[in-house]
């Protein structure tokens, strides 16, 4: 893995004093974080709980559908991804989706519920003939009523003024872990990177989708570096940030990576929420290894966004009506348009 002191990153300096946990702050120091997460688990809940409904309606959950428009072939090796060339897990480099396929998909993720429609291409960066091609399908899915969002990798200048263009209204792009760990899980690409590419999407005015992997292997200080990091990215935290579960696959370095405690998880979506007040905190992948349990836990610490569909990119997602059902067991109403 590469040396993580080879790399140029922003860390985010720690506190000089003992850990406290400010009521309102506009920057996160870790060692805040850090207190948080280890608050009793009752009062970490209830306060996350009370900054959700200050800031988002009580009870609403946003759907949105992730869609692989460009499956496989990725020249990264992200120890987790099954779409890498480094690893053998069976899946296989597909062409860019055409048009008229993306607009059908669009039109059942509509048709089920769903207001945003994501959609991801297995690239390291996108060629400008890539750009194009994506802007199209951009339009089409604005054609149907629905935000659109669109995770193609590193993007140079002018890439996110054309996707903007053709009425992109979110860019993905995560920054996965704590710049500390990264190195341990990413050799292909900097952190730097992923920061510039944030950059160029917030100058060309797009709005942000960006968060993490929880999982990895990383300790619970450095779930609190990411956290830190997504909370004081400039000039403001993301819009929409995704909570990503490890979902581990055979074939990947991480295939063999021991569980995470659910209530670790739980902890990081309710850090995430007061941290972050204003963003849509989506549970996203690892969602059907959770359970409806830890599921209901996560909506009480804060979520209010899922990934909606039987599939996300390459993995497993439960299906729409087993999200129904929990939705209605919840009494969890979903956000139309």
């Amino acid at each position: 893995m590469q040396d993580t002191a080879e790399q140029t990153i922003h860390l985010i300096p720690r506190a000089p004093t003992a850990p406290t946990v400010p009521a309102t702050a506009e920057r996160w120091s870790v060692d805040a974080i850090e207190a948080l997460f280890d608050l009793p688990f009752a009062d970490l809940m209830h306060r996350a709980q009370t900054v959700h409904r200050e800031h988002h309606v009580a009870n609403e959950v946003e759907l949105a559908t992730l869609l692989s428009v460009k499956t496989g072939g990725c020249p990264e090796d992200c120890a987790y991804c099954p779409q890498s060339v480094h690893f053998d897990t069976g899946v296989q480099a597909g062409k860019l989706m055409a048009v008229d396929a993306v607009r059908e998909a669009a039109q059942r993720a509509k048709a089920a519920g769903a207001t945003r429609f994501c959609m991801g291409a297995a690239w390291r960066a996108p060629k400008d003939r890539d750009v194009e091609a994506v802007a199209e399908l951009v339009r089409a899915v604005k054609a149907e009523g629905l935000e659109a969002c669109a995770t193609l990798g590193m993007l140079a200048e002018g890439h996110a003024e054309q996707l903007r263009d053709a009425g992109l209204d979110y860019y993905n792009h995560n920054l996965d872990s704590d710049p500390g760990f990264y190195g341990d899980i990413i050799s292909t690409r900097d952190y730097q990177d992923r920061l510039d590419t944030l950059a160029r999407v917030r100058g060309a005015g797009v709005k942000v989708c960006c968060g993490g992997i929880v999982g990895l292997g990383e300790s619970r200080r450095q779930r609190a570096g990411l956290v830190a990091q997504l909370a004081n990215l400039e000039p403001s935290y993301p819009e929409s940030v995704p909570i990503n579960h490890l979902v581990k696959v055979a074939g990947t370095p991480l295939a063999d990576e021991p569980d995470l405690d659910p209530f670790e998880f739980v902890r990081t979506i309710a850090v995430a929420r007061i941290t972050m007040p204003r963003a849509k905190v989506r549970l996203s992948a690892g969602r059907q290894q959770m359970g409806e349990a830890v599921q209901a836990l996560c909506f009480l610490a804060g979520a209010n966004s899922i990934f909606y569909g039987d599939k996300l990119l390459t993995t497993g997602n439960p299906d729409v009506a087993a999200d129904q059902a929990l939705l209605d067991k919840l009494g969890l109403t979903t956000r139309r348009g």
